[in-house]
C-alpha cells in the first residue's frame, strides 16, 4: 500500500479554541455539501488543515477529524466520553428504534454487539455464498438487452433478497413479496422527516410523519409476526435453517439473558437499513467505476478468467475508498475533549471524514485515479482505509457486506457485457445518510447474458 506516515506536529501545551473552518451560513454550507458530498470534505481540509468546524442546518456545529492518527484517537477513544449511539439516535432511532447496535452507547451497546456478532462472521458468512449466487443470477434474468437501464435498483433487490432469505429466514413466497413491499415504503418513508424534527407530527393520514408511522407500524407487524412463528418453530424443537434470525433467537448474553422481541426487531430493522441500500449502492458505484476505466476492467475480467479473488477484492476495497458509501461517522462528546491543541466542550459532534481520509494523496496518491493495484502492494492503514468505520463500532456487517459484493459482482462481470450508457462519470446525490450515483449506474447490455 503506497502509504506515507507523516509525523503530526506536537500542538502547543497552551489549549486553543475550535478549530477553523467555513463560517457562512449553515444552508450555504449544506447546499455545496449536497452538490458534491465526496469532495466537499476534501476541499475543507486542504483549505483549514486536518481538524475543522462547520455548521449545517438543523445538526450545528460539528468538528471533523481527517488525519489517521487523529481518527484513531476517536475510535479508540473512551466509549463513555465519545457517544455514536447518541450522535447516531439524532438522525437514526425513529426508524431503527432505542435498542439498535447502532443507537445505544457503552455496556448496552457492547452487550448487543456480542450477541450480533456471531451470526456475521468466520464460517457462517460462507454459507450463504451459494444463496446470493442464486438470487443475483435470478434477479439478472430480469435485465433488458440493448437498452439503457439503471442497475442500482436492481442491486437494491439482490441485497434485499439476501436480507429476507439469509437473516430473516423468510421462505414463504407470499411472506417474501409483502416484506419486500413493507420494506420499499418503509425505505422511501424514511428521508428528510427522520432528519428534520419540525416535520416529526402527525398531522393527518397524508402528512409525511403520519405516513412514515404507519408504514413503520406495517413493517413492525411483519417483523414481530416472523419473531412469534421462529420462535414458535423453535418450541417445536426445530432450529431453524441457519438464518440470522434463528441464530440471534438462541443468543445468551453473560447474564444468560436473550434478547427482547423488541431488541431483535431494532436490530433487525438495522439489517435492512444499514445492509440493504448501502451494500447496493456499493455495488453501483463498482460498476460505475469499472465501466468508465477499461483497463481495470479488462484486467479483472482476465484474473476472475484465471480463477484468481485478489484482484476482484483489491476492486471492492479501491470502490469503496473512491466512492465512500458513507462519507463521515458521528461521536458525540459527553466531556471535554483536547484534540491535536483544540479544547472541544461536551455536546460537540466529532466526526472522523471518511472522504476527507480517502481523498489524502500522502496515504494514496493520485487519489482521483481508480487503481485497485494500490491494495494489492500492501495492507490500507486501519485508521486511513474506513468506509466501515472503526474500533468498537467498526460495522458488524463489513465482512458480510465485501463477501456478497464479491459474489454479485463476480456474477456480474462473467455473465453480462455491460457498458455505460453515458461517457461521463455519473456524479454523486444524497440518498437519506447515503450517497449513491445520481442516474442509479446507468447501464446497457450488450447482448443476452451468457
Amino acid at each position: 500500500m503506497e502509504q506515507a506516515t507523516i509525523p503530526r506536529p506536537v500542538p502547543s501545551a497552551a489549549a486553543r479554541g475550535l478549530p477553523p473552518g467555513p463560517r457562512g451560513p449553515g444552508i450555504v454550507e449544506g447546499v455545496r455539501y449536497a452538490r458534491d458530498p465526496h469532495g466537499f470534505l476534501d476541499r475543507l481540509r486542504r483549505r483549514y488543515g486536518d481538524v475543522f468546524k462547520i455548521s449545517f442546518p438543523i445538526v450545528g456545529r460539528i468538528v471533523y477529524v481527517a488525519d489517521p492518527a487523529l481518527v484513531k484517537e476517536v475510535f479508540t477513544g473512551a466509549p463513555d466520553q465519545m457517544h455514536a449511539g447518541e450522535a447516531n439516535a439524532t438522525v437514526l432511532e425513529p426508524a431503527l428504534g432505542p435498542n439498535s447496535v447502532l443507537t445505544l452507547d457503552e455496556a448496552p451497546h457492547l452487550r448487543q454487539r456480542k450477541l450480533l456478532l456471531p451470526p456475521f462472521h468466520g464460517e457462517q458468512i460462507g454459507r450463504y455464498g451459494e444463496l446470493i449466487g442464486e438470487i443475483t443470477k435470478r434477479e439478472m434474468e430480469s435485465w433488458p438487452v440493448g437498452e439503457p437501464f439503471a442497475l442500482r435498483p436492481h442491486a437494491q433487490r439482490i441485497t434485499l433478497a439476501v436480507i429476507l432469505r439469509a437473516v430473516f429466514g423468510v421462505e414463504d413466497e407470499a411472506r417474501f413479496e409483502r416484506a419486500e413491499r413493507l420494506i420499499d415504503v418503509f425505505t422511501r418513508r424514511v428521508n428528510l422527516v427522520t432528519h428534520l424534527p419540525f416535520l416529526q407530527r402527525d398531522l393527518g393520514r397524508w402528512s409525511p410523519w403520519g405516513r412514515f408511522l404507519r408504514a413503520r407500524a406495517d413493517l413492525d407487524a411483519f417483523i414481530y409476526e416472523e419473531i412469534a412463528l421462529r420462535r414458535s418453530e423453535r418450541a417445536g424443537g426445530a432450529d431453524g435453517a441457519g438464518d440470522v434470525l434463528s441464530l440471534l433467537l438462541g443468543a445468551r448474553d453473560e447474564d444468560g439473558e436473550p434478547m427482547s422481541d423488541e431488541e431483535l426487531r431494532d436490530e433487525l430493522v438495522t439489517v435492512v437499513a444499514a445492509g440493504h441500500e448501502t451494500t447496493a449502492t456499493g455495488l453501483a458505484w463498482a460498476m460505475e467505476r469499472l465501466l468508465r476505466n477499461p483497463r481495470v476492467l479488462e484486467r479483472l475480467r482476465d484474473s476472475l478468467a484465471a480463477g484468481e479473488d485478489d484482484y476482484l477484492e483489491a476492486t471492492i476495497k479501491e470502490t469503496l475508498r473512491a466512492r465512500p458509501v458513507i462519507v463521515d461517522v458521528a461521536r458525540k462528546l459527553t466531556r471535554p475533549l483536547r484534540i491535536d491543541g483544540y479544547e472541544l466542550p461536551a455536546g460537540t459532534f466529532l466526526f472522523p471524514a471518511v472522504a476527507a481520509l480517502h481523498y489524502r494523496e500522502d496515504l494514496f496518491p493520485e487519489p482521483h485515479e481508480f487503481r485497485p493495484e494500490r491494495f494489492l502492494e500492501g495492507r490500507a492503514d486501519n485508521y486511513a482505509w474506513i468506509p466501515f468505520g472503526g474500533g468498537v463500532r467498526r460495522c458488524i456487517g463489513a465482512s458480510f457486506a465485501e463477501y456478497e459484493m464479491k459474489i454479485v459482482l463476480r456474477a456480474f462481470l462473467e455473465r453480462a457485457e455491460l457498458s455505460a450508457a453515458e461517457p461521463q462519470p455519473e456524479r454523486a446525490k444524497i440518498r437519506n445518510i447515503t450517497v449513491v450515483p445520481a442516474k442509479g449506474c446507468r447501464v446497457r447490455l450488450d447482448r443476452p447474458l451468457s
